[in-house]
């Protein structure tokens, strides 16, 4: 049964057209043809002949698209051998309600997630992965939900769509790898995607084990990894041991308002990152970009962007803790530039109980509108959510978070002070 989900959640991903991103592969020699179901999540599989996609190192390692993540970050989906190729299957949907307090505030119901499929094709000197992703975020309409503090999409191609989260795209990754193995610790790759995700910052922020659970989108998404939808992108890199470095020519702009369809590709900018894994428990990175006419109402403006972040993940006994630490700066050329940071940091405690934090800070130049200066916010949110297993690969959870959020003097008037947010939310892992 779960050999058939598997495939069967692959076939249909890539049948509609999208692509993945956690993924992970195998060294089928060492391994077998044996189920992965029953191997402990968060497990580094060092000496176990676990791959990952783009190298010998831990599968557990590779985040979205090809960034990374520590070796001993939970691995979650379902998994099957058949002969020499690996099928992973996983899901993550959300069914909540927001409200948002004060008069640039709201409330309404939102439904957010993923469904993810991956394959991998095994050869005797590298590998093949195909990954697919879809999300059923456009459900919610071009608006999204609302979100004090959020900015940088428009709803309509007219109107800055501020104070609300946008809803991602129905094709949210479609791609191919191919790693080449050279010795036992260096091997160079080759990824595309329609979509995929150009090597620029930590790996997405809905694929953050440090923040994973919550539904709340960050405010420093488009700081960070706002790049992780990108209409055409290719990435070629090379692995040495912990060490990677790769470049990307992708896409600059951000996707539109239509939701539901597949852009056409182009590949105008460009981004480098530099990768290293010092511990099995430390994940960082640095990365730069240039992004060619990136926001649809302001096509004249190129931006250049720079990242740096750190994600520290331990195992518990019955659980795990993973934190995060990124900083971003993005630049529209000849203007000064503007900086966020985030910290976040989830616990999962035992299966059922998982607590998870954020902060933020913002220099946003969007919310007073284009050219009504720059603001400094900042934001804070704590939830939890409790999950019951009601199948052997089925997880439902229920869970709420609280927010408040700071804005200088000039926005106090607008915002009626320092408003509050809450969330509550039900969810279904399959994994």
């Amino acid at each position: 049964m779960t050999t058939f989900f598997a495939r069967a959640c692959t076939a249909l991903m890539f049948a509609s057209a999208p692509a993945f991103a956690a993924d992970e592969a195998m060294d089928h020699a060492a391994m077998g043809h044996e189920s992965m179901e029953a191997m402990p999540q968060g497990m580094a599989m060092h000496g176990m002949g676990m791959a990952g996609t783009l190298g010998s190192y831990a599968f557990t390692r590779d985040g979205t698209g090809t960034s990374w993540q520590p070796d001993t970050s939970v691995h979650m989906g379902l998994h099957e051998m058949s002969g020499d190729n690996m099928y992973m299957a996983h899901a993550r949907l959300n069914l909540g309600y927001d409200w948002q307090q004060g008069p640039r505030g709201g409330d309404g119901a939102f439904f957010s997630g993923m469904i993810m499929g991956s394959a991998r094709y095994g050869y005797e000197a590298g590998a093949l992965t195909l990954r697919a992703m879809v999300s059923p975020d456009p459900v919610m309409g071009p608006k999204g939900y609302p979100l004090l503090l959020a900015a940088g999409e428009s709803a309509d191609g007219v109107h800055l769509l501020t104070d609300r989260q946008h809803p991602h795209d129905l094709f949210m990754e479609l791609s191919a790898t191919y790693a080449h193995t050279l010795s036992k610790s260096d091997s160079v790759f080759l990824y595309a995607g329609w979509p995929g995700e150009p090597a620029f910052g930590p790996p997405a922020f809905m694929h953050r084990l440090s923040i994973m659970d919550s539904p709340e989108a960050p405010i420093t998404h488009h700081w960070l990894d706002s790049t992780h939808i990108t209409f055409g992108v290719v990435t070629g890199g090379y692995v040495h041991g912990d060490w990677k470095i790769e470049a990307s020519g992708f896409k600059g702009r951000e996707p539109d308002e239509s939701r539901w369809d597949i852009e056409p590709a182009k590949f105008d900018s460009a981004s480098v990152r530099l990768s290293w894994n010092p511990t099995e428990e430390l994940a960082l990175q640095a990365s730069w970009a240039k992004l060619t006419s990136p926001e649809a109402l302001e096509p004249q403006h190129d931006q250049k962007r720079l990242s740096a972040s750190v994600i520290y993940t331990r195992p518990l006994e019955n659980g795990w803790w993973s934190t995060t630490l990124a900083w971003g700066r993005k630049q529209i050329v000849g203007d000064g530039p503007l900086h966020a940071w985030t910290l976040e940091s989830a616990v999962k405690i035992n299966e059922p109980w998982t607590v998870f934090v954020r902060g933020e800070y913002a220099e946003n130049d969007e919310l007073n509108g284009h050219g009504g200066g720059v603001a400094e916010v900042g934001k804070a949110s704590v939830g939890a959510v409790h999950d019951w297993r009601v199948g052997p690969h089925a997880l439902l959870g229920l869970g709420a978070l609280y927010s408040r959020n700071w804005v200088p003097g000039f926005l106090k008037s607008a915002y009626g002070g320092n408003p509050g947010g809450a969330m509550v939310f039900a969810r279904l892992l399959i994994q």
